[in-house]
């Protein structure tokens, strides 16, 4: 027998009504059942997002991580496995993150973006996404994994045809395209395999060279490893950079201000991730009977973490729907938190800091030309801003 809804996940949406049923929500019930998505509760709180995201011992993400379920078939670490055994996969990662990694990376990523942002502005604009977001993010992982040229192109292809399936809930084509990618994921590794890398400056060879208790990471994690990397760190910088140009179109006031003093951009591009944080269903699942938030939810059921609301909870965030540079703090949660936090967040906000930077900079004004085409669950974002660009 199907519980009653809490809340019915809308067929169609546009750029606002996701965060007014999420206030809604957060105002009656916070903690939400819908039937919708092959069931599910959503938290839309930022408090019990934090207890979802913090208690891997009581919700893990073994089983269901993401709302809808898209995982076909294998494990991907480390978003797959709790603690510890998703540590080796992080390390691999973060050890190419530090500081002064990152500090190398700014003069690349000034120079990327121009490359993809230029062009787009001298055509007087255009579909943002189509045009500039959706390649940027493809560039910057081709060079953060050393892949050659034909296979970021075949990423940028099979990535988008995925994000297509997802949208639609196309689960033949979901399946084919993953599969896709898993067999990108596995000519990496066997290239090298084949021709060997240094672990200092090669992630996948780093992930081969890892070692656990003298052990190296089973070829089948490593594989899926590889295939969540390469996924992951498409779909949300294209639709977040939407969100900013959004957002930049409907505020002129702010667009202006930021192209008069750039010193504020990395505080705007914190409240813009904020205001429009792309993800609202990574997901856990009850390893056994609790109570969260006024509700008992039952072992076994998922649980979607609402990252998009939680960052707008009005008992953290004064004036949440407001865009403000001078919060005395952000607690955000747009990279999630505790063990399972996005190992990828340092370069992302550097890329995303760099694109608010010169997309303000160059341009006087954003206008909107068309309808925006929204995402659906697990995503929150444009896949398509028809824009009107006027240079500096």
């Amino acid at each position: 027998m199907m519980r009653p809804n809490d809340f019915t996940v809308p067929e169609v949406e546009d750029f606002d009504c996701p965060h007014a049923q999420f206030a809604r929500l957060r105002g009656h019930c916070p903690v939400a059942w819908s039937n919708d998505l092959g069931g599910f509760w959503a938290v839309t709180r930022h408090a019990d997002a934090c207890e979802v995201l913090e208690n891997w011992e009581l919700f893990t993400t073994t089983v269901q991580n993401v709302v809808p379920p898209v995982a076909t078939t294998q494990r991907r670490p480390p978003l797959h496995l709790d603690p510890p055994d998703n540590i080796p996969y992080r390390n691999a990662i973060l050890r190419f993150l530090s500081p002064s990694r990152l500090k190398a990376w700014e003069p690349r990523v000034e120079q990327m973006v121009a490359r993809f942002l230029d062009p787009w502005i001298a055509n007087g604009g255009g579909d943002i996404c189509a045009g500039f977001s959706f390649q940027l993010p493809i560039a910057l992982l081709a060079e953060f994994f050393n892949l050659a040229p034909d296979q970021a192109e075949r990423i940028r292809v099979v990535g988008a045809a995925f994000n297509m399936a997802l949208q639609r809930q196309d689960m033949p084509e979901l399946r084919a395209r993953s599969d896709e990618l898993y067999g990108i994921a596995e000519a990496l590794i066997a290239d090298r395999i084949a021709h060997p890398r240094d672990p200092d400056t090669d992630p996948t060879a780093n992930l081969l060279a890892v070692r656990v208790d003298g052990e190296p990471l089973a070829h089948d994690l490593i594989l899926g490893a590889l295939r969540q990397f390469l996924l992951v760190g498409i779909i949300a910088p294209t639709t977040f950079i939407g969100s900013m140009a959004v957002h930049l179109a409907r505020h002129p006031d702010h667009h202006k201000d930021l192209r008069a003093d750039p010193s504020r951009v990395n505080d705007a591009t914190e409240e813009l991730l904020r205001l429009y944080t792309p993800y609202r269903g990574f997901a856990r699942t009850a390893r056994q009977d609790t109570d969260l938030g006024g509700k008992t939810i039952k072992a076994g059921e998922a649980v979607a973490i609402v990252f998009t609301s939680a960052n707008r909870d009005e008992a953290v965030f004064d004036d949440p729907h407001e865009y403000k540079l001078d919060r005395p703090a952000r607690d955000l949660l747009t990279f999630g938190r505790g063990p399972h936090m996005c190992p990828g967040a340092p370069l992302a906000r550097l890329l995303l800091q760099e694109v608010l930077r010169q997309l303000t900079a160059k341009t006087r004004d954003l206008t909107l030309t068309g309808d925006i085409e929204m995402t659906r669950w697990p995503e929150y974002g444009p896949l398509s801003v028809p824009l009107k660009v006027t240079p500096v």
